[in-house]
């Protein structure tokens, strides 16, 4: 079997991440890049990019499927059917800390290449990581990001957290901070 006849590492790092954010009592939330293909409510994406939360609390019938994340949730009090092509996905993070995994878009690249978790990108809808991040390291494992400050969390009127508001560009490249 060859590396293009593999299946892609991203839906396995989003169940992984789920997986650790819930064990250690974080609520997960995933940012995604809305296309035609995304099914979520069009009233709350910004920039085409919506941040979800998918914790248990917030969902029901929740499936971190291969190809989709699938689950119903509440928005304003109206029950909706979210479907996100796991592709689509460009972030999977912890609300309270901000550690996570950012992915580039699927398709990201030469045509017809499957883009690694070792190419990270930053979503321009997330705030930038914190000053003085970590030089880039020479190996090739994947890498734990921290994408938002721990200190950038808001309750809603709810009770259900709310994602962090994005910070404006500053101009400047983002950087990352590698987490060990």
């Amino acid at each position: 079997m060859n590396a293009l006849d593999t299946s892609s590492t991203r839906p396995y790092l989003i169940r992984a991440l789920y997986e650790w954010c819930t064990d250690n009592g974080l609520t997960p939330y995933v940012a995604v890049a809305v296309d035609e293909t995304v099914q979520v409510p069009r009233e709350y994406v910004k920039n085409n990019e919506i941040v979800l939360n998918i914790s248990f609390d917030a969902t029901s019938s929740l499936k971190l499927g291969n190809d989709f994340i699938e689950f119903k949730a509440r928005f304003a009090g109206s029950a909706r059917e979210i479907m996100v092509p796991i592709g689509r996905v460009i972030a999977i993070y912890a609300r309270e800390n901000g550690q996570g995994m950012a992915f580039p878009l699927a398709g990201y690249g030469a045509p017809g290449s499957q883009p690694s978790a070792d190419s990270v990108v930053m979503p321009s809808s997330l705030p930038p990581p914190p000053a003085e991040p970590s030089p880039a390291p020479a190996g090739s494992e994947a890498k734990i990001v921290q994408l938002v400050p721990a200190n950038h969390a808001a309750e809603g009127r709810d009770g259900e957290p709310d994602p962090p508001e994005p910070n404006k560009p500053s101009g400047k490249r983002p950087s990352l901070k590698r987490i060990k």
